[in-house]
């Protein structure tokens, strides 16, 4: 897929110079995040050192040297496709530059709706872009806004970027981090001993042994330094929007996220799922990994056998992560192996947590049936996607999603299948605590209002005609 992005960030204020272990472990516990490129800045408040490159984050880290660096502040990324092309150096992040004598350094999760109009007013002023990101822009608006420190050159950037931004970023001998005023994307603050850890994902504070103090709340601008934490506001309200679809798809099951404990969140949504069934099923098969808890919530609530008859191999990358369609049916075959004697003529209810192409999903069920399933009873633990996501995820354009334009009997007969469920929006909604603080427009088409410019090619197809 050659879309927007999703990303994983860690950052570390520390009382020592040793931080470059807790900066690798903490990053490595995202590397679920994003697959195509890795980078890290480490200063000690005055100098700052910065590696970045394509490859799984062990490696780059490895080619960086890190081990050898020394500095009491870091800040780390993993990514796939952002804003910019895929799989090119040069998007990697963080993006840093000089600017009156300090080091700033940045780096993003998350997706500026209106990045084009912004880079054309950079352009204009005389900027010059390295890379396609749309995090660079954040940067250059960064040093340029007005303001004598970060929380009033934010509150100055805020006021003209929309969409979705999660940062963290080196200022000199400060760590800061923002969320935007929705929320799209998650942040969590963490403390182990008498240092800060910022992080997507709680599991990152896990894998340290460090204690989740809270989460970065949505519009919060949040400063480290010698001094401790300073928090402020971007002095823009908006409701929160989360993104529901982190809770689906992308954080760890291990993770707590805005207030969910991720795996018994995916837990309840098979069982929610596991409700509208009617036809007999004689096994449950989750499609690993993502699937499992889903598959788990279903097979307890109708008290079917969970069985693995797809063993993965974990040698092969996430075939949504990964950047180009033409690799992926052939991906699926490699790393999907069936079981022929779980599957030999059963009926099977295949359990996945979505489905947004079509393409991974079609080619499972060709499989399964080729190993033996008398049939394959597709269940999905999400609504159907009908619409893009601007906010930073991994999602097609309108027309390549499977169910934009597609009913389910259409869907049925696309993907292979004797049958497919979804869960409807309200019955996700019944998911989830306080429904109402998700982003659920890749499911209704309904964007946040104020978080897409008025010229936006997506809400073409929303106005009144």
């Amino acid at each position: 897929m050659k879309l927007k992005e999703e990303c994983g960030l860690f950052a570390i204020y520390s009382q020592s110079t040793e931080i470059a272990d807790a900066l690798q472990l903490g990053l490595f516990a995202l590397q679920h995040r994003g697959q195509e490129a890795a980078g890290f800045a480490i200063s000690d408040g005055r100098e700052l050192r910065c590696y970045k490159d394509l490859g799984l984050i062990q490696d780059v880290f490895a080619r960086g040297n890190v081990k050898l660096l020394r500095g009491h502040i870091g800040i780390a990324h993993t990514r796939y496709s952002t804003h910019g092309e895929s799989a090119r150096q040069e998007n990697a992040q963080p993006f840093i530059l000089k600017r009156e004598g300090r080091w700033i350094a940045l780096a993003h999760n998350g997706n500026l709706s209106n990045a084009a109009q912004l880079r054309e007013e950079l352009e204009e002023e005389g900027v010059y872009f390295n890379s396609t990101s749309d995090t660079e822009s954040l940067l250059h608006l960064y040093v340029r806004a007005r303001g004598t420190n970060p929380q009033q050159r934010w509150r100055a950037l805020a006021a003209k970027v929309l969409g979705a931004y999660s940062v963290v970023m080196i200022d000199g001998d400060k760590l800061i981090a923002v969320r935007d005023p929705f929320g799209f994307r998650p942040l969590v603050l963490g403390r182990r001993g008498n240092d800060y850890c910022i992080a997507s994902e709680t599991a990152a504070f896990d894998i340290l042994g460090a204690e989740l103090i809270r989460e970065i709340e949505p519009g919060e601008i949040l400063v480290i330094d010698r001094d401790g934490l300073h928090s402020a506001r971007l002095g823009l309200e908006r409701p929160r929007r989360q993104c529901v679809f982190e809770l689906i798809y992308f954080a760890r099951p291990d993770s707590t996220l805005f207030g969910h404990n991720v795996y018994e969140f995916r837990k309840r949504c098979g069982a929610r799922l596991a409700e509208k069934e009617t036809h007999e099923i004689d096994i449950v098969v989750p499609v690993p990994d993502s699937g499992l808890p889903a598959a788990l919530g279903y097979s307890r609530r109708l008290n079917k056998p969970l069985e693995f008859g797809l063993i993965r191999s974990h040698y092969i990358g996430r075939s949504f992560i990964e950047p180009y369609q033409e690799s992926r049916i052939h991906k699926v075959r490699m790393k999907l192996l069936p079981l022929r004697d779980v599957l030999q003529d059963r009926r099977v209810a295949l359990v996945d947590d979505s489905i947004v192409r079509g393409t991974t999903s079609r080619a499972i069920v060709h499989v399964l049936r080729e190993f033996g399933a008398k049939e394959v009873h597709l269940r999905i633990a999400s609504p159907p996607i009908i619409a893009p996501c601007y906010f930073g995820i991994d999602m097609p354009t309108r027309e390549e999603l499977v169910a934009s334009s597609r009913a389910i009997p259409e869907i049925t007969r696309f993907l292979g299948a004797d049958s497919v469920v979804y869960l409807s929006v309200e019955e996700l909604r019944q998911c989830v605590k306080d429904a109402e603080s998700f982003c659920t427009a890749c499911f209704t088409a309904r964007y946040p209002e104020g978080s897409l410019p008025a010229e936006h090619p997506a809400l073409e197809y929303l106005l009144p005609k």
